[in-house]
């Protein structure tokens, strides 16, 4: 049986974060719903307030700037980023990542940010929008303000959201613009799955950065090196940053085997596009 909570469809940011004001920890704010109310469902969730932000047009909006960069809203929709022409012209990464979240279906309600205020270890967008510097923009009654991706996940599904904020958006800054992209998931069924463990890389201006989800509490964002630096040095300083577990669904061994032949992958596919445009 659900749990009984009372539904608020607010028609304007400031109500919604007026209410969330008021209410705080009673309260509890969603876009697509698509973790939040399978975590009621299992008891895992109680809120007394649940507030639907899905009418705040502030929050729908998808927009490319030449100086800021990728601004993601919080009720944008996975498949809303995968159909945005920006999205695969300059972040190839995050379209791929977009590609292995769940099916077509739960795309049209799943969202970007929703992925990320999850916080789980094995969400797909947490490494990618890593390795491509993203921020998150955090917003109250009291105001706004704006935080590196890397600061704010601090454990398993732990940020520091307070209770009277919501995210706003994700900005994915133009540094990394254009910026060849791959995304490695292993998965335990063919198909449609949660990450046993995956691997983000991007390659741009001679540089490459990686980033690991599922294979520590957060997603590890490994320093930039050189696109020269040897495969096995890549996969050497993953294997001294991540941490992985045991679980029910994999081994902690294979986790770290398949983080290496991730690497590898994705730095054979990127060096092969490298020489393939400039041939």
């Amino acid at each position: 049986m659900l749990h009984e909570f009372a539904y608020h469809r607010p028609a304007s940011l400031e109500e919604a974060l007026d209410f969330l004001k008021e209410k705080r920890s009673e309260a509890t704010a969603f876009a697509g719903g698509t973790d939040l109310f399978v975590n009621i469902r299992a008891g895992l969730a109680r809120p007394a307030h649940v507030v639907d932000l899905k009418s705040i047009r502030e929050l729908q909006e998808l927009s490319w700037d030449d100086k800021e960069g990728l601004s993601i809203g919080a009720c944008v929709t996975v498949n809303d980023l995968l159909e945005f022409p920006e999205t695969s012209r300059y972040y190839p990464v995050l379209h791929a990542a977009g590609d292995e979240l769940a099916t077509y279906q739960l795309r049209n309600r799943a969202t970007v940010v929703g992925n990320i205020v999850t916080a789980s270890p094995c969400g797909d967008y947490g490494s990618p929008l890593l390795t491509l510097s993203g921020e998150v923009v955090l917003v109250s009654a009291a105001g706004e303000r704006r935080v590196p991706l890397q600061e704010f996940i601090t454990g398993v599904k732990k940020t520091i959201i307070k209770p009277d904020e919501i995210v706003s958006r994700i900005i994915v800054p133009v540094t990394w613009a254009g910026a060849a992209g791959g995304y490695e998931k292993l998965k335990r069924i063919k198909g449609h799955d949660l990450g046993v463990v995956s691997v983000a890389m991007i390659r741009h201006n001679d540089t490459i950065r990686c980033a690991v989800s599922s294979a520590a509490p957060t997603p590890v964002l490994l320093p930039d090196m050189p696109a020269s630096t040897p495969v096995k040095k890549v996969q050497e300083k993953a294997q001294e940053m991540i941490s992985p577990i045991d679980d029910v669904r994999c081994t902690r061994e294979y986790r770290a085997f398949m983080v290496n032949v991730f690497i590898g992958r994705l730095m054979a596919r990127l060096d092969g596009a490298r020489q393939e445009a400039s041939a």
